[in-house]
């Protein structure tokens, strides 16, 4: 393989990971393709049509997020987020509230004999 032709395309992974799985599309696609033309290319939002990217889903490469028209490099893993079920503000504000209602330690101290 000539140095041109590995940089004629570039090989990526799409993800979206379900509650009870992940699906993984591999990809090869020509340099220079975007988020979107790989998210497209997967198939995924026809197999999966809860999948909205322009309004509730939001996108990533390793985590990071990016746009639709990010520029993919090779070997990129592009991520499409499930919306959160709770805001985790507002968890982290019930879980603090519930601990100052709990008594502190693990119950009645024992006498020493």
């Amino acid at each position: 393989m000539s140095a041109d032709a590995s940089q004629d395309s570039i090989n990526v992974d799409v993800c979206y990971a379900l509650r009870d799985r992940q699906e993984i599309v591999r990809l090869k696609l020509p340099a220079g393709a975007t988020v979107q033309r790989a998210i497209d290319a997967s198939g995924l939002l026809q197999k999966h049509p809860e999948i909205d990217i322009v309004k509730t889903n939001k996108l990533g490469i390793f985590a990071k997020l990016v746009k639709a028209d990010t520029v993919l490099r090779d070997r990129d893993r592009i991520e499409i987020y499930r919306p959160l079920i709770a805001d985790p503000k507002e968890v982290r504000r019930k879980r603090a509230e519930e601990g100052k209602v709990m008594k502190k330690g693990g119950g009645p101290a024992e006498e020493a004999t």
